[in-house]
């Protein structure tokens, strides 16, 4: 899957959030280092979305922009 990601960079070092995951963010010292960071976030956040969908009937569907 690929998630669009906006960074941060500050005199601490680097945030990044995901858009399309509200409360999806992470931080780092570095890009690399929060890239690595936001990827086990997107993880989590993921597997906590997916127990809490637990039971519901799921579909997807297709969206033209």
């Amino acid at each position: 899957m690929r998630y669009r990601i906006a960074l941060l960079h500050t005199e601490e070092g680097v945030s990044v959030t995901v858009p399309g995951l509200p409360g999806c963010c992470s931080q780092g010292d570095s890009e690399v280092d929060a890239i690595a960071n936001i990827k086990i976030a997107i993880v989590e956040y993921l597997a906590v979305a997916e127990t809490q969908l637990s039971g519901r009937e799921m579909r997807d569907i297709e969206v033209s922009v």
